[in-house]
Protein backbone atom coordinates (compact mmCIF):
# COMPACT_ATOMS: atom_id res chain seq x y z
CA UNK A 1 0.00 0.00 0.00
CA UNK A 2 1.16 3.33 -0.79
CA UNK A 3 2.63 5.76 2.33
CA UNK A 4 0.99 8.76 2.95
CA UNK A 5 2.58 11.85 3.26
CA UNK A 6 1.32 15.50 4.57
CA UNK A 7 1.89 18.53 3.20
CA UNK A 8 1.33 21.46 6.03
CA UNK A 9 1.91 24.89 4.37
CA UNK A 10 0.32 28.08 3.84
CA UNK A 11 1.67 28.93 0.41
CA UNK A 12 -0.26 27.13 -2.19
CA UNK A 13 2.39 27.11 -4.64
CA UNK A 14 4.53 25.29 -2.21
CA UNK A 15 2.17 22.64 -1.20
CA UNK A 16 1.36 21.95 -4.90
CA UNK A 17 4.71 21.79 -5.79
CA UNK A 18 5.65 18.92 -3.15
CA UNK A 19 2.81 16.95 -3.85
CA UNK A 20 3.14 16.80 -7.93
CA UNK A 21 7.20 15.35 -6.72
CA UNK A 22 5.66 12.94 -4.26
CA UNK A 23 2.92 11.35 -6.35
CA UNK A 24 5.87 10.93 -8.91
CA UNK A 25 7.08 8.80 -6.44
CA UNK A 26 4.20 6.56 -5.60
CA UNK A 27 3.25 8.13 -2.50
CA UNK A 28 -0.60 8.58 -1.35
CA UNK A 29 -0.58 12.97 -0.76
CA UNK A 30 -2.71 14.90 1.22
CA UNK A 31 -2.21 18.81 1.97
CA UNK A 32 -3.32 21.22 4.42
CA UNK A 33 -2.65 25.07 4.74
CA UNK A 34 -3.24 25.13 8.34
CA UNK A 35 -3.05 23.37 11.82
CA UNK A 36 -6.79 22.40 12.53
CA UNK A 37 -6.77 21.44 8.86
CA UNK A 38 -3.77 19.27 9.00
CA UNK A 39 -4.57 17.73 12.71
CA UNK A 40 -8.02 16.41 11.46
CA UNK A 41 -6.35 14.73 8.14
CA UNK A 42 -3.76 13.12 10.83
CA UNK A 43 -6.65 12.05 12.94
CA UNK A 44 -8.62 10.55 10.12
CA UNK A 45 -5.38 9.08 7.83
CA UNK A 46 -2.35 8.56 10.19
CA UNK A 47 -0.25 9.70 7.29
CA UNK A 48 3.07 7.81 7.81
CA UNK A 49 5.18 10.71 7.25
CA UNK A 50 4.56 15.18 7.31
CA UNK A 51 6.02 17.76 5.88
CA UNK A 52 5.37 20.48 8.29
CA UNK A 53 6.29 24.23 7.52
CA UNK A 54 7.33 26.16 10.65
CA UNK A 55 5.81 29.55 9.61
CA UNK A 56 2.06 28.55 9.57
CA UNK A 57 -0.40 31.82 10.27
CA UNK A 58 -2.96 31.18 13.06
CA UNK A 59 -0.84 27.61 14.76
CA UNK A 60 2.47 27.26 13.82
CA UNK A 61 4.71 24.68 13.49
CA UNK A 62 6.01 23.94 16.73
CA UNK A 63 2.52 24.13 18.00
CA UNK A 64 0.80 22.20 15.12
CA UNK A 65 4.13 19.67 16.26
CA UNK A 66 3.09 19.47 19.92
CA UNK A 67 -0.93 18.55 19.10
CA UNK A 68 0.84 15.89 16.93
CA UNK A 69 2.31 14.58 20.05
CA UNK A 70 -0.42 15.09 22.50
CA UNK A 71 -2.78 12.95 19.95
CA UNK A 72 0.27 10.35 20.16
CA UNK A 73 0.34 10.73 16.61
CA UNK A 74 3.53 8.13 15.07
CA UNK A 75 4.46 10.31 12.12
CA UNK A 76 7.07 10.93 11.15
CA UNK A 77 8.20 15.11 10.72
CA UNK A 78 10.10 16.82 8.60
CA UNK A 79 9.96 20.69 9.38
CA UNK A 80 10.07 23.57 6.46
CA UNK A 81 11.65 26.72 7.56
CA UNK A 82 12.61 30.08 6.61
CA UNK A 83 16.13 30.92 6.82
CA UNK A 84 17.73 31.88 10.45
CA UNK A 85 14.92 29.71 12.51
CA UNK A 86 17.53 27.69 14.24
CA UNK A 87 15.96 27.91 17.75
CA UNK A 88 12.66 26.80 16.57
CA UNK A 89 14.42 23.73 14.89
CA UNK A 90 16.26 23.03 18.14
CA UNK A 91 12.79 22.80 19.93
CA UNK A 92 10.87 20.85 16.81
CA UNK A 93 13.98 18.12 16.69
CA UNK A 94 13.61 17.69 20.93
CA UNK A 95 9.94 16.98 20.06
CA UNK A 96 10.72 14.26 17.67
CA UNK A 97 10.96 15.93 13.66
CA UNK A 98 13.65 14.03 12.29
CA UNK A 99 14.89 16.71 9.72
CA UNK A 100 14.54 20.17 8.72
CA UNK A 101 14.96 22.04 5.12
CA UNK A 102 15.48 25.80 5.30
CA UNK A 103 13.74 27.33 1.99
CA UNK A 104 14.14 28.05 -1.21
CA UNK A 105 15.27 24.02 -0.48
CA UNK A 106 16.50 21.60 -3.50
CA UNK A 107 13.15 19.71 -4.09
CA UNK A 108 15.68 16.82 -5.61
CA UNK A 109 17.02 16.60 -1.75
CA UNK A 110 13.67 17.49 0.04
CA UNK A 111 12.74 13.98 -2.08
CA UNK A 112 15.35 11.77 -1.42
CA UNK A 113 14.80 12.75 2.45
CA UNK A 114 11.32 11.72 2.02
CA UNK A 115 12.26 8.83 0.55
CA UNK A 116 14.74 7.83 2.95
CA UNK A 117 12.51 8.36 6.17
CA UNK A 118 9.93 5.82 4.44
CA UNK A 119 11.68 3.05 3.56
CA UNK A 120 13.81 2.70 7.00
CA UNK A 121 11.78 -0.32 8.44
CA UNK A 122 9.11 0.90 10.74
CA UNK A 123 10.28 0.18 14.87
Amino acid sequence: MAKKVLIVDDQFGIRVLLQEVLLQEGYQVFQAANGPTALEIVKQESPDLILLDMKIPGMDGLEILRNLRKMGAESKVIMMTAYGELDLIQEAMEMGALAHFTKPFDIDELRQAVNAHLMWPEG
